[in-house]
């Protein structure tokens, strides 16, 4: 009898909760139709998930759930969640170890000796900036070496490792270095074994350069929903379907801001591996984000105290406004979802 009461009281506090859900949920398609006719016709998709499993969806000018878009940057966060299981499998070591530990032929260049985990951070020392096209590093020049591996190992350096963020695409390229190195495969072969199958990520691509070295900086291409699993592998601190993809620790590392950027960045306060950290004003209240970010306004947010992932893809490469929207994008679904 008790357990049938049980049962009753489950039965009827599910019932309780379904009307709000459904009013969330239009809610939200009211919110995500706002965009429809949007000034600049780049908005690819948005997907939202709450508590795993998918709330929200919706796409624009001509792209489908099917649609692979590439992210750009936001390729950089996946390479930190690949550096991140290559170290729960003891192929990397330590990101205290110095890049030459990996990669042997860095020995004595200015990279060799840089930690990795200030390889992570934008904090090599190194002379790349990708605002500045003189930079020695830019990522344009990287992108057009005939031998990039050549190109890395001859940026010369300009600070001590470890005292100067300067974002760059060159020390994610690095990144994806070491994976390669450590794992002994392609990044993008190890990221479909470790990464993406055990999401069920079946669609993606990711493009490698003229040395065969997947592009660890970006060039990754995914569905809205794909990059919105990803999220919310992270929001459930590495563990998807029941399954462990990545470890807590890495991912508490790795999302924890490190370096303060709001001043150079209007979008962000913080940064850890290849993550970024913000907190946004909610109806008063203060809600702390970590997310992705790419080019042209392409977004992970992740937002633990919500139990929120917001995924959104965008062509608006170049664009200030790409940046700007996502954002509005962001706020606009955490004001209308009520806090659980």
């Amino acid at each position: 009898m008790r357990l049938r009461l049980i049962g009753i009281a489950v039965w009827i506090a599910c019932l309780w909760t379904l009307p709000l859900a459904a009013q969330s949920d239009k809610k939200l398609e009211a919110v995500l139709a706002g965009w429809d006719h949007d000034d600049h016709p780049d908005l690819r998709g948005v997907v939202v998930m709450r508590g795993g499993r998918i709330i929200a969806e919706r796409y624009y000018n001509g792209e489908t759930a099917d649609t692979l878009h590439d992210v750009r940057s936001a390729g950089k966060s996946i390479t930190s969640l690949l550096v991140g299981i290559a170290l729960d499998r003891r192929k990397i070591r330590s990101v205290n170890d110095p890049v030459e530990a990996y990669w042997p032929e860095a020995k004595g260049s200015p990279i060799g000796d840089v930690a990795v985990r200030d390889v992570l951070t934008m904090r090599s020392g190194l002379a790349a900036f990708d605002e500045d096209a003189a930079s020695p590093g830019n990522e344009d020049k990287l992108d057009e070496a005939a031998d990039p591996l050549a190109f890395v190992l001859h940026v010369p350096r300009a600070d001590p490792p470890g005292s100067v963020y300067r974002y760059n695409s060159l020390t994610a390229y690095t990144a994806g270095i070491i994976v390669t190195k450590a794992v002994g495969q392609h990044m993008a072969d190890f990221a479909g074994a470790a990464l993406f199958e055990p999401l069920g990520i079946r669609q993606w691509r990711w493009v490698s350069d003229t040395a065969g070295y997947t592009k660890g900086q970006g060039n990754l291409s995914l569905t809205a929903r794909g990059f919105a699993t990803i999220g919310d592998m992270v929001r459930g601190g590495g563990v998807y379907h029941g399954r462990r993809i990545v470890s807590a620790a890495w991912l508490r590392d790795a999302l924890a801001p490190r370096v303060a950027i709001s001043a150079s960045d209007p979008y962000a306060d913080g940064y850890g591996y290849f993550w970024y950290s913000k907190t946004q004003q909610i109806g008063g209240k203060p809600v702390a984000i970590s997310f992705a970010s790419g080019n042209g306004g392409n977004k992970i947010y992740v937002v633990p105290s919500r139990h929120l992932v917001v995924a959104i893809t965008s062509s608006a490469y170049g664009h200030g406004y790409g940046q700007r929207r996502s954002e509005n994008i962001l706020k606009a679904v955490l004001s209308a979802l009520p806090a659980k």
